[in-house]
């Protein structure tokens, strides 16, 4: 039987934004069985099938092309990614409606992403989405004669610079730009400059001041920070004592030959001098671990990878950093690119890796183009592609977005989203270092991971492992943010304690008392004013209850509405579950259920009986469910009323 999509045909704007994506890999329209003219031989033969199926991965950046293109994903553009992919439009439209920042319903093309996570209310989040819902109408409705809307968003990572937003204008050069900090008058300011032309025309600005506002008119067009700006968001930038961020702001990250005259690929050269095996013998007398929250060794599961017969391998650097008070990865993408570029080559030559991928979350604009560069200058100079620096070795890098997706940063959800599938993480066994990404044996690491391992290879394993303490080696990041005097990423040798971390940071402003501290983020802990002096390791955090995650720290003091911030974690996780399975899918829900009726003073039956109850649900999403956001999504919430007078539920 031969199933055709009846309705309208792609528009020529859709088709040829598709095909931008499509061409260099599928190839020209040559049949009506990918969408062209019917021609004689289409009677006859499909020239379709498992060669077309090949480029499945080519089906989110196909979405996201249209996306940007004319601000939605219409259904006739989806029939054309199909055809031309070879893939069922049922499970297409699965795909294209599990991401945030796709959407298959016509929306106005300018759109403001207004962060509504946890530092930036803090920082008078929930005040701006008032202010917007009184001027512009409720979220996701056209305001402005339908030209503009506004959506609240999960954590933007510009926590340093909380509230923050991010906008989104569709059209022929489509923009992508972050702003931070920011009010609903500058929001609604910004929104006004755009109109909903499908030329994408911006008007001139209406003031001087914003001509300066104004991002630059040009695809991913958020220009990475300058040094400035960057030092602001880097306040030990001055002292000569940091390594993984020592040239955050003092070296220009656009700079290879700057980056090269400061150290930079002498790792990748030392490691290309003792070969594979050494390299991974240096990786593991530095007993590095891995710095995205799981801590697995490092050197284990590179020798893993490099075992394995199949081929080819991969090395993935997961860039996906969505965790609530993050932003550590996105200022290493756009102070030192080079640096996480060096350390996945590094990475790629121990394991005998031939190919790279970048999975960086959509929202990081800047970072995006400060990669790219970098990749770009990395290729001219020999130092990406074949026959790096002389050894006979090629191996080259890929950057590819994801849409609005925290489970994405599952290492197996991330496989499946470059894919061309729903970002659900698989079941374990079998595990990555075996069938990674396209089954083939894949070496997964964290940006901040990837970035320690020039330094490793630099100095060697053993001088790296003399810092810190003796289970938890290294310099570590930490994302400081909340009430803090100077909020921003923070370097530190493991170790260091949190009162003497929160003191670096300037304490809290005015000497208000501490209330609660949050470590690792929504998926990690809340530690109390009695326990600020934990020394900051993998041990000792996992002593008091607490975990360090992924550098989280936000710091609340006295006036922090700590049962607000519950709720909204509660509600994170329920949006952010993938659903796939039930102790997840259900828990999310029936926990924040619980929880907002403990706060409206109507729980069902007895406090306590309630309070037992969010246990339960803990106990058997930690207990069952598929990946590691169920597993963590009651654990900051029961931290919070483990805790005596924490919270008054």
């Amino acid at each position: 039987m031969d199933l055709h999509i009846v309705g309208p045909l792609a528009s020529p704007i859709e088709r040829e934004a598709i095909d931008a994506v499509l061409v260099d890999a599928v190839g020209p329209l040559t049949s009506a069985w990918q969408g062209a003219a019917r021609n004689a031989a289409d009677g006859r033969t499909a020239r379709t099938g498992h060669e077309a199926r090949s480029h499945r991965d080519l089906l989110l950046p196909a979405l996201r092309a249209v996306q940007a293109r004319v601000g939605s994903v219409s259904q006739p553009a989806l029939a054309y990614i199909c055809r031309r992919l070879s893939i069922p439009p049922a499970d297409a439209y699965g795909v294209a409606t599990f991401y945030a920042l796709l959407s298959t319903t016509p929306q106005p093309v300018a759109v403001a992403h207004v962060c509504d996570d946890i530092v930036c209310r803090m920082a008078g989040g929930k005040q701006i989405a008032a202010d917007l819902t009184r001027t512009l109408g409720e979220e996701g409705r056209p305001a402005l004669e339908g030209r503009v809307t506004w959506r609240r968003s999960p954590c933007l990572g510009l926590c340093e610079r909380a509230p923050a937003a991010f906008f989104t204008v569709a059209g022929a050069s489509p923009i992508a730009t972050s702003v931070a900090p920011v009010d609903a008058a500058a929001i609604i300011r910004r929104l006004e400059q755009w109109t909903d032309s499908s030329a994408g025309a911006i008007p001139g600005p209406r003031s001087a001041a914003d001509a300066q506002a104004v991002p630059s008119p040009h695809p991913g067009s958020d220009p990475a920070p300058t040094l400035e700006q960057l030092r602001a968001s880097v306040p030990q930038a001055s002292s000569a004592e940091l390594q993984l961020i020592g040239r955050i702001g003092r070296v220009d990250p656009a700079d290879l030959h700057a980056y090269q005259a400061d150290g930079g690929y002498a790792g990748l050269r030392r490691a290309i001098a003792l070969g594979p095996h050494a390299t991974i013998g240096e990786v593991a007398a530095a007993r590095l671990v891995g710095r995205g929250g799981a801590a697995f060794p490092t050197a284990r599961k590179w020798e893993a990878v490099a075992g394995q017969s199949a081929a080819p391998h991969y090395v993935v650097c997961n860039a996906d950093e969505s965790e609530p008070g993050t932003f550590k990865d996105r200022l290493l993408l756009e102070g030192d690119p080079f640096a996480v570029l060096e350390g996945m080559s590094i990475a790629a030559f121990a394991t005998g890796a031939e190919i790279g991928y970048i999975y960086l979350r959509a929202e990081y604009p800047g970072a995006a183009n400060r990669i790219e560069a970098a990749i770009a200058a990395a290729r001219t100079a020999g130092l990406l592609g074949g026959d790096i620096l002389g050894s006979g070795w090629a191996f080259d890098v890929e950057v590819r977005s994801g849409a609005g997706a925290y489970i994405a940063g599952e290492e197996t959800a991330l496989f499946e989203s470059i894919e061309g599938d729903r970002a659900e993480p698989r079941n374990k066994p079998p595990f990555p270092v075996t069938h990674g990404l396209f089954g083939k044996p894949t070496t997964v690491n964290n940006v901040e991971t990837l970035a320690n391992v020039p330094l490793i290879l630099r100095d060697g394993g053993a001088a790296y492992a003399a810092i810190g303490t003796e289970a938890s080696t290294g310099p570590k990041l930490f994302c400081l943010s909340g009430h803090v005097a100077r909020p921003g990423l923070y370097e530190a040798p493991f170790g260091i304690t949190l009162r003497n971390l929160l003191a670096l940071a300037g304490g809290v402003p005015d000497g208000r008392p501490v209330q609660a501290v949050l470590l690792g983020g929504a998926a990690g802990a809340f530690v109390g004013p009695d326990e600020l002096d934990v020394p900051l390791t993998f041990e000792g955090t996992r002593a008091i209850g607490a975990t360090l995650g992924s550098g989280v720290v936000v710091v609340f003091d006295e006036s922090a509405d700590l049962i607000d911030t519950l709720l909204r974690i509660a509600a994170f996780f329920r949006d952010e579950s993938c659903g796939q399975c039930v102790p997840c899918r259900v828990g999310t829900v029936r926990q924040e259920e619980a929880l907002r009726r403990l706060a409206a003073g109507r729980p069902h039956g007895s406090r306590e009986q309630e309070l037992e109850l969010l246990r339960e649900i803990g106990q058997a999403m930690r207990d069952a469910s598929i990946c590691g956001l169920g597993q963590t999504a009651s654990s900051a919430i029961e931290s919070a009323l483990r805790h005596p007078g924490l919270v008054n539920l």
